[in-house]
């Protein structure tokens, strides 16, 4: 649709059949062309005068308001008839001005004509790459933007150098035409195809992101990266469809797919093998002609029994066990191959045959993870199969209540019962859009579906995965068109699951480490951390107040950042979740060490401690203060305990805590509710010779000088109300002598004195896992006397002379 930019009465419109099936895109008819309003759309009149009068595709019309009266039409039609076409009396006639090729390579795709407002000759268009044309469309030069493949722009009515143009990459915003653009890795928009986690700590994501490369990228950050968290971000072989597995047990290899093409991927050489499955370049066929059809996200899957066993699916289950240097087919045709669902894709104007479109090709395989050799899979084009003897003999299991043609798009064996599997289907492409998922209990011999009318996903929702929590029986989480579901009742009902999600297609879920990852469409990766709360719920009864056991804690010291950035990394510590029915004014939380000892309270108080950091530039320290605050609104809460004691220190944190079993209890009035979390070592310290000895020696050197720094704090006090009380007192100019031993001189520079002697040493001790050195324990005995000195020079309460 166009208005015409001076006269609200007048729009244009642009009509074309568009179809896409499963199995081909249909762009273009007869019945299609360019049509004009005068009356706000109550009737319309076809202008047919210089136009296409046969077949005609995707269209896209523009209008200048520096010259209301030009009609530009982008039009796909059959060779030397598509292009771009101009109308200089508001689409009485029309004549064709360019067929440049480049402008319509894939309409059903881009096919995008804009003008600029303030310059009737300057006009755009959006395809694979990025065009524009000062003399009214007669030449076209190309222009970079951040990302290729370009879907749609905005011009400023005010200055046509400003506008924002979208690609696949995401927007992009430009203030010199185009010269220079603003980036566009500021956009969580990536769009998944699926997730995968391999088993290194901390655990990595996997995926193929649409337009893009595949990724891999840390669920927390290994280590602290001077150029920040986006710099981890890698590419693992493969290409934009994926899937990306890494080998179990070995995360530097990765098994890539790229439409259909099988590659090894080694992380510490960069490159990647590849060993085609038959080795034939599928573009371009018709999918009944070739020897494989392979899907572009055609699935691979490791064996949970052996991770040299790799399975990779075209119409056929193909099975490696040397990485893809040979390949064994395991399975017959799985799938229905209809003869009228194989045809070239892109009818009747454009071929447009990416591999998109090759129907009846396994889709999704998956092998228990409790019995070998029982493999269950799906195929695009409908059918489900499974063998039980690691594919010697199939079985079609396929539901009788499943629609022809439709996609199923995840299969999941029970990971606690054998005979018990589901899967999410797909139809929203053949204008189905009602939410499918099948549970089985029989290994196939009935199915049950678990998304009727009334179940709780609304039926708009077409389902993309359906996972069973491999920590509790019959708990289901789905990821459908337009968000996540949930069921505590393995399928019977479901509850919308979103909390803080985007509102995006949900393309994959996994559960590691009772953590819930999914991939989207459209806004990457996401993670929720702790699914103990989950475990603990009984959806059916109202909650009192509670206190959730936490989920164990690994040590870990890298920088966490804001949830407004992204990658959004929360920092190192231990969330500990509650529930309020009522708000509490008095509400406390005290933490307890293995041995009973009060290590830690967080008060509702507004005046407790708010968290700050200060940098030293001369010793290069972050000092760092956290916050005691605990909230007593009604609700449910999360506090981030950091894994470390409180501190009597003005300005400083508490040590870290060493690993071990920590008591925490909520009190509210006379009432205390107790739980316990576990905290551990982080796995890579432990293999690196640290044991939970040493750092509990460490801790407890932490703590004497926490406590030392403590005492000097109070000796200065002690001394300044002396000084104060006997300031013409001879003594005065002894206390005060004394009190610069502790206090270092104000200014830049001066010589540091035992306060801050004291806090070198903390933050010396404090920055990894280690025993400390022997240096360490030296220095620390030697300040620790020379503050009993002073102590006893001024006859500190409680110092013997």
């Amino acid at each position: 649709l166009e208005f015409a930019p001076d006269n609200a009465n007048t729009v244009y419109a642009a009509a074309w059949r568009v179809e896409r099936k499963p199995w081909t895109i249909i762009s273009g008819g007869y019945e299609g062309g360019i049509y004009k309003s005068n009356d706000r759309g109550l009737t319309w009149k076809k202008l047919n005068n210089g136009l296409p009068q046969g077949l005609i595709g995707k269209s896209d019309l523009a209008v200048s308001a520096q010259n209301p009266d030009q009609l530009w039409a982008l039009i796909e039609a059959p060779e030397g008839e598509g292009g771009v076409y101009r109308s200089d009396d508001r689409g009485e006639h029309f004549r064709l001005i360019s067929t440049k090729k480049e402008l319509l390579d894939r309409p059903f795709y881009y096919c995008n004509i804009d003008a600029n407002p303030l310059n009737a000759n300057s006009i755009y268009v959006n395809s694979t790459s990025f065009w524009h044309s000062v003399d009214g469309g007669k030449s076209w030069q190309k222009k970079d933007t951040p990302h290729g493949d370009n879907h749609d722009m905005w011009i400023s009515p005010l200055d046509s150098n400003l506008f924002v143009q979208g690609n696949d990459g995401g927007a992009a915003v430009t203030m010199d035409g185009g010269l220079t653009w603003s980036s566009v890795n500021n956009q969580a928009t990536a769009e998944l195809y699926q997730v995968a986690v391999d088993d290194q700590f901390p655990f990595w994501l996997y995926a193929g992101q649409q337009d893009n490369t595949t990724i891999a990228v840390p669920a927390l950050p290994p280590y602290s990266a001077p150029a920040g968290p986006k710099s981890f971000w890698m590419s693992v072989g493969g290409c934009e469809t994926g899937p990306a597995i890494p080998k179990p047990g070995d995360p530097n290899i990765v098994y890539s797919n790229c439409k259909g093409r099988f590659g090894v991927y080694n992380k510490s050489t960069g490159q990647e093998q590849h060993y085609y499955v038959g080795a034939a370049n599928m573009y371009g066929h018709n999918p009944k002609d070739l020897k494989f059809r392979f899907q572009r996200v055609a699935p691979i899957h490791i064996s949970p029994h052996n991770p040299n066993v790799i399975y990779h699916a075209s119409q056929y289950l193909h099975k490696t066990i040397d990485e893809g240097k040979s390949w064994n087919i395991i399975s017959p045709d799985l799938t229905a191959f209809s003869p009228e669902t194989q045809v070239i894709s892109g009818a009747p104007i454009t071929r447009d045959i990416t591999g998109e479109e090759f129907f009846s090709t396994i889709y999704t395989v998956k092998e228990s993870s409790v019995q070998k050799d029982l493999i269950w899979v799906g195929a695009n084009d409908g059918p489900v199969h499974m063998t039980k003897n690691g594919g010697n003999s199939w079985e079609n299991v396929t539901p009788v209540m499943w629609p022809q043609h439709g996609r199923v798009q995840t299969i999941e064996p029970s990971p606690h019962d054998p005979q018990k599997a589901y899967f999410a289907g797909y139809r929203y492409l053949l204008g189905d859009f009602k939410p499918y998922i099948f549970k089985t209990e029989d290994l196939g011999k009935t199915w049950t579906l678990l998304s009727t009318a009334g179940s709780g996903i609304p039926e708009y929702c077409p389902t993309r995965v359906i996972r069973e929590d491999p920590n509790q029986k019959g708990l289901l989480y789905a990821g459908t068109e337009f968000g996540l579901y949930i069921s505590f009742d393995d399928g019977a009902h479901w509850k919308s699951f979103q909390q803080n999600l985007p509102v995006t297609p949900i393309t994959d879920i996994q559960i590691v480490e009772k953590s819930l990852i999914i991939s989207t469409m459209g806004r990457s990766f996401w993670i929720l951390d702790n699914l103990n709360v989950v475990y603990q719920i009984n959806e059916n009864e109202k909650i009192p107040i509670a206190l959730f056991a936490p989920k164990v804690a690994h040590r870990m010291r890298y920088r966490g950042n804001n949830p407004e950035q992204v990658p959004h990394y929360p920092a190192p510590g231990l969330d500990i979740c509650y529930y309020l029915p009522d708000a509490q004014k008095n509400l406390i939380m005290k933490i307890h060490d293995p041995q009973g000892q009060l290590i830690r309270t967080y008060h509702v108080d507004s005046t407790a401690t708010k968290g700050n950091e200060t940098e030293d530039m001369a010793t290069g320290f972050t000092s760092i203060t956290t916050s005691d605050q605990l909230s007593g609104t009604e609700g449910a809460h999360v506090l981030r305990w950091d894994l470390r004691h409180g501190s009597d220190v003005s300005n400083r944190r508490g040590p870290m805590v060493a690993p071990g079993k920590y008591q925490i209890e909520l009190i509210t009035g006379f009432k205390s509710y107790i739980n316990f979390a576990e905290v551990k070592l982080d796995p890579r310290i432990e293999a690196n010779g640290i044991s939970e000895t040493d750092l509990k020696k460490q801790e407890k050197l932490a703590l004497d000088v926490q406590r030392t720094m403590a005492e000097a704090d109070a000796l200065v006090k002690f001394l300044d109300q002396n000084i104060k009380e006997n300031e013409t007192s001879l003594a005065t100019e002894t206390l005060q002598v004394l009190r610069s031993e502790i206090v270092t001189a104000e200014g830049r520079y001066q010589t540091p004195m035992l306060r801050d002697q004291l806090r070198y040493l903390s933050n010396m001790i404090d920055q990894a896992d280690q025993l400390p050195g022997k240096d360490a324990f030296d220095r620390y005995d030697l300040l620790h006397a020379k503050l009993l000195d002073l102590k006893r020079q001024v006859r500190f309460p409680g110092i013997a002379k």
